[in-house]
């Protein structure tokens, strides 16, 4: 048995944070929240969940290039790589991944070796290959489709490889060349194709969509998640509503591109399309904040600068850029992001897996203080 102390804890919900509690830990799980008394094992001025990132690429590590990386770094070093970025964000306190595309089955090999003790990492879902259109957005880690059997084709493909989810590419995007980001690339039908084998086999999916016309395809096709979303509408609004879609904004990818455009590593076209993109993004992504549309944590992890380690920065954006309140930006980073990966709760409640952020400041006052994570415990080991 394990005790935490805790000052002030935020669960993972909304409901107002506790003061003084002690959480039990045993057998790795949440046994009990008490008022706190006694001796203690760890004691700590803020303890919340550990963070969920519902959108990663662990092949990849922030190069500038991602795309040619992709394709010029050697499958074996890929693999490295993603075996140590799994370390890198779970030593920054993110105890849950979803892996959304990758190439030779690595993810599903480093989410293997993490359930097996052999390495460290957070628990993973993983989707395996991208399903995209022939020559689209991500194909170099892409199972390319051009027919609704196709699809279905690919998904069973998926499942075979060991995914346990599946991510498909409804439109353009900003790292692949020659991809317009708001044109439409998937069909409507070849996405539900997709979307209804996947579901047939429990599997959840989630769709890269930029562009305004892919994106009302992929919520329309039944879509889990559409990633991005930058040039959705109102109609697109009411569509996530009224499927229950959710909406993982990937703050930190556009973020990290626009801050780094006079480097000069990154392509040429990379720089012209996020230009493109950046004076739209906030305003649409807020108006669907603002309307109701429910957010899932996911920085995009391992594309140009934005690194696996610095997840608690997509946090902080969704504070300052969206309006979210600090808890409100905690909370679609761990219970939110958990439930549309279908794990756990991502909430420290009684039964859960006892993975915790020990913190020296209050992250309700302060979202920044996830970035300064004093302890990291996952299944209730210390990391």
């Amino acid at each position: 048995m394990t005790i935490v102390r805790a000052g002030i804890l935020y669960d993972g919900t909304l409901e107002p944070p506790k003061q003084n509690v002690d959480i039990v830990i045993e057998n790795g799980r949440v046994a009990e929240l008490k008022a706190a008394t006694g001796p203690r094992d760890f004691e700590a001025r803020c303890v919340t969940p550990g963070l969920v990132n519902a959108h990663a690429h662990l092949e990849a590590s922030g190069e500038p290039d991602t795309m040619g990386a992709f394709q010029t770094t050697p499958p074996n070093e890929r693999l490295l790589n993603a075996a140590a970025n799994a370390a890198k964000s779970l030593k920054a306190g993110v105890t849950t991944i979803r892996d959304v595309g990758c190439s030779n089955g690595f993810a599903q090999s480093v989410r293997d070796a993490i359930e097996a003790g052999k390495i460290p990492g957070p628990r993973m879902r993983c989707a395996g290959s991208v399903l995209c259109m022939t020559g689209g957005h991500g194909w170099p880690i892409g199972r390319m489709v051009d027919s609704p059997l196709e699809a279905r084709k690919a998904v069973r493909e998926q499942l075979w490889a060991g995914a346990d989810c599946i991510k498909l590419i409804a439109t353009g995007g900003v790292l692949t060349k020659g991809a317009v980001p708001g044109n439409a690339q998937l069909t409507l039908d070849e996405l539900a194709g997709a979307v209804e084998e996947a579901h047939r086999h429990g599997l959840k999916v989630a769709a890269h969509a930029i562009g305004t016309l892919g994106i009302k395809n992929a919520l329309r096709a039944g879509v889990d998640s559409v990633e991005h979303g930058t040039l959705l509408d109102d109609e697109a609004i009411a569509l996530f509503k009224e499927h229950g879609t959710y909406l993982v904004p990937t703050l930190s990818a556009p973020t990290c591109i626009l801050a780094h455009l006079e480097d000069g590593q990154q392509p040429q076209y990379v720089v012209d399309k996020a230009r493109g993109l950046e004076d739209v993004m906030l305003k649409n992504l807020r108006r669907a904040y603002d309307g109701g549309v429910r957010f899932a944590g996911g920085s995009d992890a391992g594309t140009p600068y934005n690194y696996h380690e610095n997840y608690p920065l997509e946090v902080e954006l969704m504070w300052s850029l969206l309006g979210m309140t600090p808890q409100q930006a905690l909370h679609a980073a761990t219970a939110v992001a958990a439930e549309l990966i279908g794990l756990h709760s991502g909430t420290l409640s009684v039964g859960e897996p006892a993975d915790l952020l020990l913190l020296d400041r209050d992250a309700g006052e302060d979202i920044r203080a996830l970035q300064d994570v004093k302890t990291v415990i996952k299944a209730g080991g210390v990391v």
